[in-house]
Formats: C-alpha cells, sequence, structure tokens
C-alpha cells in the first residue's frame, strides 16, 4: 500500500534546501516541426532548477540530428522503437531522476512562469501526487482545448470530458474555471506527477499503447489515496491531434479499447456487472449511428476495439497493474450520464451538467 506521506516533497516555506527538481520530458516521434516550433518557449522557462529532455520514439525523420545541431543543450534519450505514448514514457523515465516529472506533448506552447504555480501547488500538499496547467487552444487561445483544458473529469459510464469541453464542444475561456481544484485526470498532454510515485505506481499501462493511459494512471494514484489538481494559475497552448488526427480509425479503436479495459481494472467488482455492459451497449449504438451514416470505418474500429477489450481480459490482463482501494473519494467522479445531459437534455458546458460549488 503507498501512503502520501512516502512521496512526501520537501516545502520550501520550512526549509532552506534547493528549489525540487523538475524534469519536463518531452516524447517524440517523427515531430521536428513541433520542436522546432516549440523548444524555445519551453527553453524560455523562468524555473531555476528544470532539465529539458526529448525522449525520441525511434524516429525516421532527423529529430535526433535536428536536435544535436540547434539544441545541444537539450538531453536526449533514444528509445530502440516506436514504443507508443505509455511505453515510450516508461521506458524513458527510469533513465531520469528527478523530483517531479512532467509529460510535455510537442506540440504544447508553455509560457515562462508555467511552472513554478505547480511545483508550488504539489510542495504545499503532500496528497496531491499529479497537476495539469489549464489547456488552451494553440490556434484560437480564448477556447479551451479539447485534450485537459481546467482538470479532467469523467461520468458514471466512463466518458471523459473537462472543465470546458464536453463531447466535442470547446467552451471560450472567461476565467470561470480559473480556481486551483481537485479533478479525476490531468492531461497527457501536459501531466506534471511525482517521479517516486510515477514509478511505484508502475507507470503508465502499456498495453494502452496510447490514448486515455494518464486517465488510468490518475484513476490508480486517487485508489491509492492521492488526489489530482489542475492549476489554472499555469497556462500552456495545446496544437492537438499531432500524432493521430481526430477521426482516424486507429484512435477510434485504441479510444474504445482502453477506456473499457480501465472500467475493467478500477471500477469494483459490483460496478463492472452493470456498468461495463451498458458502456458497451451505448458503443454499440455509436458504431451502428456511423455505419448507417456511412462510416464504415468507425464501425469496424468500434467492434475490433470489442473483440480486443475480450481477449485482453481473458488472456493478457495483468494482476499487477490493479491496485486495492484506499480512498472512498473520488474527485472530479460525475455520477450521472454525460451522453443523457449532452445528447438528450442539451446541456453542453461542464457547469450546465454538473452545477458544483
Amino acid at each position: 500500500m503507498i501512503s502520501p506521506n512516502a512521496s512526501s516533497q520537501h516545502n520550501p516555506a520550512t526549509n532552506d534546501r534547493a528549489l525540487p527538481e523538475v524534469a519536463v520530458v518531452i516524447l517524440n516521434w517523427n515531430g521536428k516541426p513541433f520542436l522546432e516550433k516549440f523548444l524555445p518557449s519551453v527553453m524560455a522557462s523562468t524555473y531555476a532548477n528544470m532539465r529539458l529532455i526529448v525522449a525520441d520514439n525511434a524516429s525516421t525523420d532527423d529529430s535526433v540530428a535536428f536536435l544535436a545541431q540547434y539544441f545541444p543543450s537539450v538531453e536526449c534519450i533514444i528509445n530502440a522503437s516506436n514504443q507508443g505514448f505509455a511505453k515510450g514514457y516508461n521506458s524513458a523515465l527510469k533513465k531520469v531522476h528527478s523530483d517531479y516529472y512532467v509529460l510535455l506533448n510537442s506540440d504544447v506552447e508553455v509560457t515562462p512562469g508555467w511552472l513554478e504555480p505547480m511545483v508550488a501547488l504539489l510542495e504545499n500538499d503532500h496528497s496531491i501526487a499529479a497537476c495539469q496547467p489549464k489547456l488552451l487552444s494553440y490556434h484560437d487561445r480564448n477556447l479551451f482545448e479539447y485534450a485537459g483544458a481546467s482538470g479532467g473529469w469523467i461520468d458514471i459510464f466512463g466518458y471523459p470530458f473537462t472543465r470546458g469541453r464536453v463531447f466535442d464542444h470547446c467552451e471560450t475561456d472567461h476565467q470561470q474555471y480559473d480556481a486551483p481544484e481537485a479533478c479525476f485526470w490531468a492531461s497527457g498532454a501536459a501531466l506534471f506527477v511525482r517521479a517516486q510515485l510515477y514509478h511505484q505506481l508502475g507507470g503508465l499501462d502499456e498495453y494502452f499503447f496510447a490514448h486515455q493511459e494518464e486517465i488510468d494512471f490518475c484513476w490508480r494514484l486517487q485508489l491509492s489515496g492521492f488526489k489530482i489538481f489542475v492549476q489554472p494559475a499555469s497556462v500552456v497552448y495545446h496544437v492537438g491531434g499531432g500524432t493521430l488526427a481526430k477521426g482516424s480509425p486507429r484512435k477510434t479503436y485504441l479510444n474504445y479499447r482502453n477506456n473499457m479495459i480501465m472500467l475493467y481494472k478500477n471500477l469494483r467488482w459490483y460496478n463492472k456487472l452493470w456498468q461495463l455492459p451498458v458502456r458497451m451497449l451505448l458503443n454499440g449504438v455509436d458504431a451502428v449511428k456511423n455505419l448507417i451514416g456511412g462510416d464504415t470505418q468507425y464501425f469496424a474500429a468500434v467492434v475490433k476495439a470489442h473483440l480486443h477489450f475480450a481477449g485482453w481480459m481473458f488472456f493478457k490482463k495483468k494482476a499487477s497493474l490493479f491496485v486495492k482501494r484506499k480512498t472512498g473519494t473520488l474527485y472530479g467522479h460525475y455520477h450521472g450520464s454525460i451522453v443523457w445531459a449532452y445528447f438528450i437534455r442539451g446541456k453542453k458546458t461542464f457547469l450546465e451538467i454538473v452545477r458544483h460549488k
């Protein structure tokens, strides 16, 4: 059992120890244009004890040579193959010793003081295991970004949504979600996490390859007694869709398969008995709707996801990836259906659906 005290970081208010080290690790695969465009913003960060590392997932472009020539001060870790988001990070982070990790997408532009508020948040509350900044759209800076907005939530059937984005509806930022707050999951586009806890929990589930692995990881952190937070005082701008474009059959397949695996892993056994079948039924309705609309690839991707979920459940699952439930409270868990709220009741924004204080 993991104790929040076991990972407690130093509080600078009570000691003169140097600032904790933050390792910003960018996983790259054929992303030279993003590195060229966004690395300078990360290098301009004002936090005094930051390491900047690019973990290259066996790129076939000239990313590594480009880094060596134009950004020689950036550390580089080269993975032997394209291991996906989950295993790519796990492999790289085994080689990085630091107090905190920031898993940062290559298509993110950061602001100079983005690290300081997140460090302060975790240094002052040892029960917080991970956090994220506010994510705004790179292309429309007044709009919340799909992948994280201002903190991730989840509904009773495992549908992820955020403070600022429900399904495809992204809200305009009017500072309505500017309060730091506990949430269910922190976005993998800019995930700030205690390094010790990352390894104690086994990191990201490598079977996921990509998509929703950060939600699964944050769920396991909560089950271990920790909290996940969003700190909107830190702001970054995310392009999004840099690896798998929206609408890609591969992306559809991974999202559906991984979501069902995540539910199976983390739900109580008696919740599995009814929440998983309902979720699978909703998946089927969505697949048939797209088939009627002429999208046969979407339909095939959902069917494939269900078949592979069944294969994982009977042949692949590992007990080591399950954690014993230590907390009775899951922050950011909406005990209703956002499918019902959004499509039937016409509620399009986070506050219309959740209406929490």
